[in-house]
């Protein structure tokens, strides 16, 4: 079993990153509390510099690396959101950045992270944009993992650390799972501050690695068919996956179309504009208030807003 990130690694982090990332709003939320039938606290992540939290592991891996590392060049491999923050990050301290990213990612992701100057590199596939990055590595970049990392998952855990802080009081928070890093930062932050917290992944059908682990026994390599490209990992880490065996109540998945139905819900009840991989939360509340019963207090981590009207409006009409 892999070591797992503890909470003095997501402390260090916080000092780290400290000045260069938000601390994004925990807000009860009314329309939510309403529509659930329970008291429900948001964590506004999609606020956040580059639009998800994905910004605060990027900043932690690239400041953690020597000069040498960093002169190399970072590279990592995308869905969206974690390119978007690589570039951000990575042109904020003066590094080069190369993105890869499946011409499946979301056009404004791909204009983003060029934006902040990253060289971004497009492949047929996910599988194939995971096999380019390695080859850019094995060609001397370094590699900025978007969840197989420590040092990134103690970043990410940064945002469950000030949750955790502001609502000390909920009985069962829900993060979103791609590969598994948010969960598993988020996860070591509340477990260490709130005694007897459940922690839920969420994922999308065909976008499922995680849970397919979990029912596996371990990591196993699947085909992402989700239009929710920012949750298509093709496949979990072993250091993910033990920190799910560890800290995560269960693994719920969900369809597209209720992940997309849970983004305009977002837009109705909590007036902000989030993407899939945090609509999905919406659905899966149901199901967690379901197992648990009517004396939760749930904790909902929006993990980011990089979505088009358009992209939106087209997913709803399928």
């Amino acid at each position: 079993m892999a070591d797992l990130v503890t909470l003095h690694d997501v402390r260090s982090a916080a000092e780290v990153i400290e000045g260069r990332v938000l601390r994004t709003p925990t807000l009860p939320s009314p329309g939510l509390s309403a529509l659930l039938g329970v008291p429900t606290t948001v964590k506004l992540e999609l606020l956040q510099r580059s639009g998800s939290f994905k910004i605060r592991g990027a900043f932690a891996k690239i400041l953690s690396l020597p000069d040498e590392a960093r002169a190399a060049g970072v590279v990592g491999v995308s869905g969206g959101n974690h390119g978007i923050a690589l570039a951000d990050a990575a042109n904020a301290l003066g590094v080069a950045a190369t993105v890869v990213m499946p011409s499946s990612a979301p056009a404004r992701s791909v204009e983003l992270a060029r934006a902040a100057g990253a060289d971004v590199r497009l492949t047929d596939s996910l599988p194939a944009a995971f096999a380019l990055m390695n080859d850019l590595v094995a060609a001397g970049a370094t590699l900025v993992h978007p969840y197989d990392d420590p040092i990134v998952i103690a970043g990410q855990g940064t945002a469950g650390l000030e949750f955790a802080t502001d609502a000390p009081d909920l009985t069962d928070v829900l993060v979103s799972i791609g590969g598994g890093g948010f969960v598993a930062g988020v996860a070591t932050a509340f477990h260490a501050l709130v005694p007897g917290v459940r922690v839920w992944g969420v994922e999308v059908e065909g976008a499922d690695a995680m849970r397919q682990a979990l029912d596996a026994g371990g990591p196993v390599d699947i085909t992402p068919t989700s239009i929710v490209s920012t949750l298509s990992a093709p496949h979990a880490s072993q250091l993910t996956y033990d920190h799910a065996v560890a800290l995560v109540e269960d693994v719920l998945v969900v369809s597209d179309a209720d992940a997309v139905r849970g983004s305009i819900t977002l837009a109705e009840t909590q007036k902000v504009w989030a993407e899939p991989a945090a609509g999905c939360l919406v659905a899966a509340a149901r199901t967690v208030l379901d197992r648990v019963g009517p004396g939760a207090r749930l904790g909902v981590l929006v993990c980011g807003g990089n979505t088009t009207f358009a992209d939106v409006v087209r997913w709803s009409g399928n």
